[in-house]
């Protein structure tokens, strides 16, 4: 039985990594890869901020689920202290006694492998396959391994590898300026994104891709225009463009779903309603947005907030729910009598524009012999002084 020993931080797990170890299985062709996520890695110290091991591990599992013959180990998550190579080696060697053990690793690791703990044990029980990992690797590699086959007997099988200019580091620098997507598995993304890890924020382009597969076809062009204008709105007033762009992507991410549906969402968030609510969609939609926003895009506070009061209004609005409310009122596929006013007016007092879009949309809830949500009457009385 041939088991290839892939260890790592995986901090997080990337697309360098998931092509590494194709290459492991497709040069030497393991019954079992095994991938392993270190405790406290020996070699480095964890970055500030990384998540813990568990959470770790888990990313990647994710990022190795759709590939054969891969086993992701937690066998150095149950260890105290640093996570040396050779004690997982020992254990696996009770676990699999008859098992051809190889080692996977790159470059950088063979070069300092004098230094690892117990290394002269290692080279007497292992195979090291070694793969180059960033471009001119290759030559200092194969010089290096002729010297530990000469000085130590080690056996050693260069792996051809295309290598990828991606690193851990990098993408945990990357992730927080809303980079990074394109490195990592989808998978491992979205649990990044989702969970916070490493101050993660949603690159525009793949949120606007989700949050349009949320919508109905004919509401992704209203989305679009409110984006569009809530960016606008954002530079013209001093608010932060991207929560603007975000809060403008998701603001209506439950709006197809129907009444049912509302509340099993409502349930499922912990949500309360009054009854008023509990009977009217278009109330709901802005309470689970924002609910469902937070849950899959750990999306701020800020962002929450102007996404929850995006439909109605508040008293005493922050400029981005001042912004989102205004945006979704007047984007350009907006066409009603008095939008052009409207507009006009939000880009020279966004207080007045809002006394005025709070008349105006009470005032048409009412020419439909409904009373308005109380919300909205309370956001009006609040910014009627600054009416024009």
């Amino acid at each position: 039985m041939k088991i290839v020993i892939y260890g790592g931080s995986f901090n997080p797990p990337h697309c360098g990594h998931v092509e590494a170890a194709m290459t492991i299985s497709e040069q030497l062709e393991p019954d079992k890869l095994l991938i392993i996520p270190a405790n406290i890695p020996p070699h480095k110290e964890l970055a500030e901020g990384s998540p813990d091991a568990h959470e770790r591990l888990l990313l990647t599992q994710l990022a190795f689920s759709d590939m054969p013959n891969v086993e992701v180990s937690d066998i150095e998550l149950h260890r105290e202290g640093k996570s040396y190579t050779a004690s997982t080696v020992e254990l696996l060697m009770q676990q699999y006694p008859d098992a051809e053990l190889y080692l996977a690793m790159g470059t950088d690791m063979l070069l300092s492998f004098e230094e690892w703990y117990r290394f002269r044990f290692l080279l007497e029980t292992l195979t090291l396959a070694v793969f180059v990992r960033s471009e001119g690797e290759e030559a200092e590699m194969l010089r290096h391994a002729e010297y530990l086959k000469k000085e130590y007997g080690a056996k050693i099988v260069p792996l051809r590898h295309e290598p990828k200019s991606m690193s851990s580091r990098n993408i945990r620098d990357m992730l927080c300026r809303r980079m990074g997507a394109s490195f990592m598995p989808e998978k491992v993304y979205e649990r990044i994104i989702a969970n916070g890890d490493y101050d993660a924020k949603p690159e525009l382009y793949w949120l606007r891709e989700k949050a349009y597969a949320m919508l109905k076809p004919n509401r992704v062009a209203h989305v679009v225009g409110c984006e569009s204008e809530a960016v606008k709105l954002a530079q013209r007033w001093g608010e932060d463009p991207e929560n603007a762009a975000e809060a403008g992507i998701l603001h209506d991410i439950t709006k197809k779903l129907s009444l049912p549906e509302q509340l099993i969402l409502c349930d499922k968030y912990g949500i309360i309603n009054d009854t008023i609510e509990e009977h009217n969609v278009k109330l709901l939609h802005a309470k689970t947005g924002a609910a469902m926003a937070k849950r899959l895009f750990n999306v701020s506070k800020e962002v929450y907030e102007a996404i929850r009061w995006h439909t109605t209004g508040k008293p005493d609005m922050t400029l981005l729910e001042k912004i989102i409310y205004m945006a979704d009122y007047i984007e350009p596929n907006r066409d009603f009598e008095g939008v052009e006013k409207l507009r006009t007016l939000a880009y020279e007092n966004l207080d007045a524009a809002m006394a005025l879009g709070l008349k105006m949309s009470l005032e048409d809830i009412r020419s439909y012999g409904q009373e308005p949500y109380i919300a909205s009457v309370e956001a009006y009385e609040w910014y009627k002084p600054f009416e024009q």
